[in-house]
């Protein structure tokens, strides 16, 4: 898919880097996770800071099966604050899915989410030529519906009764694109997003 791998694969912003995931973020990934106690949203799934280097394990294991490749976001000052991926990678059209993707509460409502996918989509579109990226959420976890579609994202469809959740429910799931012919005007949309005044 690119000649850059998994392992060294780093995207910078002025606002946000996203850095290959390691072990060494584990503590302050766990602090971020715990400072919301955001594991505990039954519509989404978010390490727990008890579990937090079993994730890491789990995430590394699916780069190393060359199926994800996993980031950690740090901020503007080098804190890890969350994590993010591309997964269901298709190396032959190539697509790809951004998910798994997860902000601490003390670094949400800023540019840091907004610059991160600004920086994933033009990796993907402008490097690699994807033909489309995904991101697909519950169907009723709003804020992250929200915040695709602000991104400029399409609704594909609702899978319905498509995966269980944790607490044994069915999750429907929302599923959202961005083809190449509208990434363009998604990027001048991203861009503009990142400069505004606040």
């Amino acid at each position: 898919m690119s000649r850059l791998g998994p392992d060294t694969l780093s995207l910078r912003g002025e606002h946000v880097a996203l850095e290959p995931l390691s072990q060494d973020h584990c503590a302050a990934l766990a602090e971020a996770s715990d400072a919301g106690q955001m594991h505990r949203l039954w519509y989404t799934t978010i390490p727990s800071a008890e579990g937090m280097a079993t994730e890491i394990d789990r995430r590394l294991g699916l780069r190393d099966k060359g199926q994800m490749i996993p980031f950690t976001v740090l901020d503007a000052s080098g804190r890890p604050v969350g994590m993010t991926t591309y997964m269901n990678i298709d190396h032959a059209l190539p697509r790809v899915e951004i998910g798994s993707t997860w902000i601490g509460p003390n670094a949400q409502r800023g540019p840091l989410n907004t610059e991160a996918k600004r920086l994933l989509l033009g990796q993907a579109f402008e490097v690699w030529s994807c033909v489309a990226v995904e991101f697909r959420t519950h169907r009723l976890n709003l804020q992250s519906r929200r915040a695709i579609e602000r991104l400029g994202a399409q609704l594909d469809g609702v899978l319905r009764a498509h995966m269980r959740m944790a607490d044994g429910t069915l999750r429907d799931t929302a599923c959202y694109s961005i083809t190449a012919p509208e990434w363009p005007t998604v990027r001048s949309h991203l861009d503009w997003q990142l400069v505004k005044p606040r």
